[in-house]
């Protein structure tokens, strides 16, 4: 499905005393993929909340291969699983420069509408993006 992949300098204060990046960020790493994911597809993330539609994270799983380290250039490889309905799901490959595989991820999120506050089926501009 479709693929996007966006590339970060580690920053200092995201590591540790040992300039390895803390297991906590790349949590933060894959929400920055998916939000370029969303946008190489011409989707804003802020106007879909604007418009009332929510994706909060409903699973999150990560396997930790190789460490990051301050500086390193990173690369957040994200790809669309299926097509969405009240769930979207994404895999992630982090690689460092030399393309090796850092960490690989998954992330399940929920169309939520922000009125009800209860799931809702992914909207269809959203659908008519992914057949483009």
């Amino acid at each position: 499905m479709k693929c996007n992949e966006t590339k970060i300098r580690v920053r200092y204060g995201e590591t540790d005393q040992m300039g390895v990046v803390y297991h906590g960020n790349y949590s933060n790493y894959l929400e920055i993929g998916r939000i370029e994911w969303l946008r190489s597809l011409g989707v804003s993330y802020k106007q879909m909340e604007l418009d009332g539609i929510m994706l909060p994270v409903i699973s999150l799983s990560l396997r930790y291969k190789k460490s990051a380290c301050y500086d390193d250039e990173i690369c957040v490889k994200t790809e669309l699983i299926k097509l969405p309905t009240a769930t979207i799901e994404f895999n992630y490959e982090i690689t460092n420069k030399a393309g090796e595989i850092l960490t690989l991820g998954n992330t399940i999120l929920a169309f939520i509408d922000m009125k009800t506050n209860r799931p809702t089926r992914c909207p269809k501009f959203f659908l008519d993006k992914l057949q483009i």
